[in-house]
C-alpha cells in the first residue's frame, strides 16, 4: 500500500499534469524554467500551484461562505506578491491588487485562505515565531472585515483607494517610486529609434514575426479595439496606430509557456517619447474552474480572454483604459498596457512584524475592496447583489471565530505547502512531473 508521502506526491504530479500538460508540450523550455523557479523555495512553489490549492480547498467543508458568498467574483490567486501600483483611468496612481489572470467566481473565503497561507509562508521565510504569524493573519482578516463595514455604511463603492495621500510606510514608498517612473525610460529599455520611428529591441525574449503571423496578429489587434468601452476610448484615432509588433516570452512563474506579443502604438502624439507598449497575452484556464461546476459561468464568456477582462473590470475600480480582449486562431487573448508606472510591493526589506503590520492592514482593505466594489463599466451581471451585505450576513455573530479560524488554517496549510514543496522537488528531479529536469 502506498505511503501517505507517495499518495500526496501522486496528487501533486497529477494536478500539475492536468493543469499544464498542453503548455508543457507547447513550450517545454519555458516550463522547465518555471519549475526551476518553483523549486527555489516553498513560496515560489505556492505561487505556481494555484491548481493544487484549489484541489485541496474545494474538497474541504466551508462553513463560512453562506448567504451567497460562495459565488462572488474572486481574484483567484491572492498572495502577498500580487499587490502593486497602477495608473488608473483617472490618471491617479493607485496601490491595489494586481494580476487578475486567475479571477473567477467562487467562495470569498478562498481568496482569504490563499492570502493567509502566503503570509504564513512569508513569515516562516523571515523566521518569525508562529504566534507573530498568527497575529499578522488575524490583523489582515480584521482589516478586511473593517473595510467590509465601510462599504456597508456608504452608497459609494468607489470612494476609497490607497493613493499617495492615503498610504503609509512601505506602501507609500512603492507609490512614490512609481511616481518617479518615466514613460521614456520604459521605451528606451524595450525599443530603439530607427529612421521611421521606434521599433522593438530584438533580444532573447523577442522574435520577429513572419508576414502571415503578423497579418493574423494585426487582425486580432483590430478586433481588440472594439472591446474597449466607449467611455474609455481615446478621441484620437492616431493613438491606436500600430507601429511595431513582436513575439514575446520570458514571463514570470504564472505565465510560463503562454504565447504573447508586444504591440507598439503611436500613443498620445507623434512625439517619440510617448509611444505606448501593449501586451497581447494568451489567457489561461483559471485554476479554480478545474474544480467547480463551470457550466453556467463558461457559457457567459466568449473565451478565456473575455473572461479575464470581464473579471478584472468587475474586481478593479477604474481599470486600465487600454484593457481589452481579442482572439487569435480561435484562442482568447488579454490586451493591456505595459505600464511604466507599475511597481510591485517588495517584501525583501519588510522584515519585522512592526513593519509588516501597517502593510497587512492596507492589504486587508484592498482585498475587501475587490470583493465589494464592482467597476461602473463592468460588463457582468453574474453577481447581482451587494457582496458586503452577504459577507456581513454570513459572519454575523461569529467574526472573532472566523478570524481565529483563518489564522490557524493559514499556518496549517503553509506547513503542508512546505512539505509539498519538498515532494515536488524530488518528483521534478526524478522526471515525474511531465517534463525532464535536464
Amino acid at each position: 500500500m502506498p505511503s501517505q508521502r507517495d499518495q500526496r506526491t501522486e496528487v501533486i504530479v497529477e494536478v500539475l499534469r492536468d493543469a499544464f500538460a498542453p503548455l508543457m508540450r507547447a513550450d517545454p523550455v519555458a516550463f522547465r524554467a518555471k519549475y526551476r523557479k518553483m523549486a527555489r523555495d516553498p513560496h515560489a512553489f505556492y505561487r505556481g500551484t494555484a491548481c493544487l490549492f484549489y484541489c485541496d480547498v474545494t474538497g474541504e467543508r466551508d462553513e463560512w461562505a453562506t448567504h451567497g458568498t460562495d459565488r462572488i467574483w474572486i481574484h483567484g490567486d491572492l498572495h502577498v506578491e500580487n499587490f502593486g501600483t497602477y495608473l488608473n483611468s483617472d490618471g491617479r496612481l493607485i496601490f491595489d491588487v494586481n494580476d487578475f489572470d486567475e479571477a473567477y467566481l467562487g467562495h470569498f473565503t478562498w481568496d482569504l485562505q490563499r492570502f493567509a497561507a502566503s503570509l504564513a509562508l512569508l513569515g516562516w521565510q523571515k523566521a518569525l515565531p508562529e504566534d507573530a504569524i498568527r497575529k499578522l493573519i488575524a490583523r489582515y482578516a480584521r482589516s478586511y472585515l473593517s473595510q467590509v463595514n465601510h462599504y456597508l455604511g456608504t452608497d459609494d463603492d468607489h470612494d476609497w483607494a490607497i493613493r499617495l495621500d492615503t498610504a503609509q510606510g512601505p506602501v507609500l514608498t512603492v507609490l512614490e517610486t512609481a511616481r518617479r517612473m518615466r514613460r521614456a525610460d520604459l521605451l528606451d529599455e524595450v525599443t530603439q529609434l530607427s529612421v521611421s520611428g521606434r521599433r522593438f529591441v530584438e533580444d532573447d525574449t523577442t522574435r520577429r514575426l513572419s508576414r502571415a503571423e503578423r497579418s493574423r496578429v494585426e487582425a486580432a489587434f483590430r478586433d481588440y479595439l472594439e472591446t474597449i468601452p466607449q467611455a474609455k476610448r481615446f478621441d484620437r484615432e492616431l493613438f491606436y496606430e500600430l507601429r511595431d509588433v513582436v513575439g514575446k516570452s520570458g514571463f514570470g512563474i504564472g505565465s510560463a509557456g503562454l504565447p504573447a506579443y508586444n504591440v507598439l502604438v503611436e500613443g498620445y502624439s507623434q512625439a517619440l517619447d510617448n509611444d505606448v507598449v501593449l501586451s497581447m497575452k494568451q489567457a489561461n484556464v483559471p485554476a479554480v474552474s478545474r474544480f467547480v461546476d463551470t457550466s453556467e459561468v463558461d457559457a457567459y464568456f466568449e473565451h478565456e480572454g473575455h473572461r479575464t477582462v470581464v473579471s478584472q473590470r468587475a474586481l478593479q475600480v477604474h481599470t486600465d483604459p487600454l484593457l481589452g480582449h481579442t482572439a487569435l486562431d480561435g484562442t482568447g487573448y488579454v490586451v493591456a498596457e505595459v505600464s511604466p508606472y507599475e511597481v510591485d510591493l517588495d517584501w525583501s526589506e519588510i522584515n519585522e512584524p512592526s513593519e509588516m503590520r501597517s502593510v497587512v492592514d492596507l492589504l486587508g482593505r484592498a482585498s475587501a475592496k475587490i470583493h465589494c466594489a464592482s467597476d461602473e463599466d463592468s460588463e457582468q451581471d453574474l453577481v447581482d447583489f451587494q457582496v458586503e451585505t452577504a459577507i456581513a450576513d454570513a459572519l454575523q455573530g461569529r467574526r472573532n471565530d472566523f478570524v481565529a479560524w483563518l489564522a490557524e488554517w493559514g499556518i496549517a496549510y503553509a506547513e503542508r505547502v512546505r512539505a509539498d514543496h519538498a515532494l515536488f522537488v524530488d518528483a521534478f528531479r526524478e522526471g515525474r512531473v511531465g517534463i525532464a529536469a535536464v
